[in-house]
């Protein structure tokens, strides 16, 4: 069963939730604004179990119910940047996990602003506080920023430099970051890329398990 909040995220960010079995293509006017980051997302789906959700906005309800019908998504999911409208973005398939009980790690970073000199330049697209890890030359090491999709749901996203991998890092700053998101009132979500195996360890290591759940959508490069 799913948290109230993950059902409430599901149903705010899609447009609809929850479906019937099969693939429902659904309307939604968050597919045509800025997301969190000032960008679009023109196409945001969620699978669980039999059942897909795939909101995009409404001018391209047809188009894309057009691409998808009576096909498996290995032939179609390459086109859908096309058929949304920016056929210069990509579609991307992930691992979608959330976390109601982070795991009982040390706290190791400290929350800046994503305006602090130092920080690399994907922490500066944040609107709010980064959770960081800085070494004693004040150097970073690693990171973790929150994508507030909407009030429910507020998805984690963790990178950590190279010669800093292997510590332990990226694990207690998920963990956490999920606190003080399960504090603020939404729950927090982790979505990976299927291969990236290291991410999917940090996620399950931080309290965020692979409950089945899958993600895929249109992003910009």
């Amino acid at each position: 069963m799913l948290d109230r909040r993950v059902f409430l995220h599901l149903a705010t960010w899609l447009g609809q939730w929850p479906a019937g079995p099969g693939l429902h293509v659904v309307r939604s006017h968050r597919r045509a604004r800025p997301a969190w980051d000032g960008r679009l997302r023109p196409a945001v789906a969620v699978t669980a179990g039999g059942s897909t959700v795939l909101s995009v906005a409404a001018d391209r309800v047809e188009a894309v119910r057009t691409l998808v019908r009576d096909r498996p998504l290995g032939e179609w999911l390459p086109d859908l940047p096309g058929a949304v409208g920016t056929p210069e973005f990509v579609a991307h398939t992930s691992v979608f996990r959330w976390c109601t009980d982070p795991a009982p790690l040390p706290e190791v970073g400290e929350w800046v602003p994503p305006t602090l000199p130092g920080l690399p330049p994907w922490l500066r697209l944040f609107d709010g506080e980064v959770l960081v890890v800085r070494g004693a030359d004040g150097a970073y090491r690693a990171g973790v920023g929150i994508k507030r999709h909407d009030a429910y749901g507020h998805e984690l996203a963790v990178g950590t430099v190279p010669t800093a991998r292997g510590r332990g890092l990226a694990r207690r700053l998920v963990a956490q970051a999920a606190r003080r998101v399960l504090d603020e009132g939404a729950i927090p979500t982790y979505l990976h890329d299927p291969g990236n195996a290291a991410s999917g360890r940090v996620a399950e290591a931080a309290g965020f398990p692979d409950r089945g759940l899958t993600a895929f959508g249109v992003f910009p490069r």
